[in-house]
């Protein structure tokens, strides 16, 4: 019990979302239409808690996490938290918010404009979202009941309603049952679906094989079709960008299909490529794939700079000659990995070294051990790749061969995590910390 005079601290958490990069089309959030070199701190008024953000060409999509707005009651008083999903739609969870690009339709508000900040789509208004997918010019959305609705162009496809036809409110893809898709992926010009049985379905642009289900040459499909080579394989992650395709599966195994990397020869049917490795998530961009181990290392595959010194044969059986590890990551565990067209970026946990350091020049004996947990699960962001849009947050337009620190704001131990999205050339991260809010005891 704290003395007299002394106050206690209640956790809340406080969220900041940062955009930065090419921002021509209102995909930054930020009213003005100009790229950005440096990370800009977005007040979003009218965005609730954030459980997850799609970025596709020019547009993102935002899901809404469900967490209560904070209400005062008294002055002075613990500001306490109320659930009022029923009463405040805006803050239930799965709410769908969209920005940016909308020239195809992509935001799904029934109209062709672009839209500067945060919009919800009240075609979800009795829905409940709980994941989406970004492409080049369509939108896919997940709801919690297994439906799947697609917005945007259409003119591959790729919105999988068995015509060509774009969209600009979406619509349910009435191919799958009910209660079957967990997940959608977008590409370029396609999209895929994982579904029931943990198989994968692909729809769209298939001309270099990224819908996985023929050796031929398709142009395009505009219902979903399953992909080939999967039917034994316990699929739990899919990814997709440019004409790639790829997949992860619960033991750990990467498949890639679509357009082969770095002047290789595409591949029209999912691959398992060789590796001793086990990895967890995938990120695809037009001429990269990045790769997280479940130990947290980052390996790649293709080129972030569009550059092609050698063609990497996915025929090849050495994974030495397949997967390349990302440098500067050495004795760094890495959280979470995101690729945009030809850039990359990741959320790194703490070093030791640097934990202990900070201990060493604390003086106070008041520091609770919650502190320190905090500061092991504290992040960085780290971009590299190309920079042209400054989509890098480094300040200028280079590109840069190595993961460079990325600025969010003054170093805070509070923070408890960072998530960060990429564009085809710009860049979110969302980043969430404790905030103390002091009460008397």
């Amino acid at each position: 019990m704290a003395e007299h005079g002394e106050t206690q601290a209640d956790e809340e958490e406080e969220e900041q979302v940062w955009s930065w990069g090419a921002g021509t089309d209102g995909q930054l959030g930020t009213t003005k239409l100009q790229d950005e070199l440096l990370p800009q701190l977005l007040s979003l008024t009218s965005l609730p808690s954030i459980s997850m953000l799609a970025c596709g060409g020019a547009h993102v999509i935002a899901l809404t996490s469900g967490k209560p707005p904070k209400i005062s009651l008294i002055k002075g008083m613990l500001l306490v938290l109320v659930q009022v999903n029923i009463l405040i739609m805006l803050f239930a969870g799965g709410k769908v918010f969209t920005w940016g690009r909308g020239s195809s339709g992509q935001l799904g508000h029934g109209d062709i404009l672009n839209i500067t900040l945060p919009k919800l789509v009240s075609f979800f208004d009795d829905s409940v979202i709980t994941q989406a997918a970004a492409g080049w010019s369509h939108s896919g959305f997940v709801s919690d009941s297994g439906c799947i609705f697609t917005c945007g162009n259409g003119s591959f496809g790729q919105l999988g309603h068995g015509d060509t036809l774009s969209l600009s409110t979406p619509a349910k893809v009435s191919h799958f049952n009910n209660d079957s898709v967990k997940m959608v992926a977008c590409g370029m010009r396609h999209s895929l679906v994982l579904f029931a049985g943990n198989q994968v379905c692909g729809f769209g642009s298939g001309k270099r094989g990224q819908l996985g289900f023929s050796s031929d040459r398709i142009k395009s499909v505009n219902l979903p079709c399953v992909v080939s080579g999967l039917k034994d394989v316990e699929v739990v992650r899919i990814s997709a960008n440019g004409d790639h395709s790829a997949a992860i599966s619960a033991d750990g195994q990467f498949f890639s299909w679509g357009r082969g990397f770095c002047g290789g020869p595409d591949v029209h049917a999912p691959q398992s490529l060789p590796s001793p490795l086990s990895f967890r998530e995938v990120a695809v961009g037009w001429n990269h794939a990045l790769l997280l181990t479940v130990d947290g290392e980052v390996f790649k595959l293709g080129s972030t700079l569009n550059k092609q010194p050698e063609k990497q044969q996915l025929q090849i059986d050495s994974s030495e000659a397949l997967f390349e590890k990302v440098p500067d990551f050495d004795g760094v565990k890495v959280m979470q990995i995101a690729a945009g067209a030809e850039h990359s970026a990741a959320v790194t946990g703490k070093r030791g070294g640097a934990i202990l350091l900070f201990l060493s020049s604390l003086h106070s004996a008041n520091i609770k051990q919650t502190t320190f947990e905090c500061l092991a699960e504290n992040g960085e962001v780290k971009t590299w790749g190309w920079g042209e849009h400054g989509q890098l947050g480094l300040g200028n337009t280079n590109d840069q061969t190595s993961p460079e620190l990325v600025s969010l704001g003054s170093i805070d131990l509070r923070t408890k995590e960072i998530k960060v999205y990429c564009g085809s050339g710009f860049t979110y991260a969302v980043k969430r910390k404790q905030e103390l809010s002091p009460t008397s005891s």
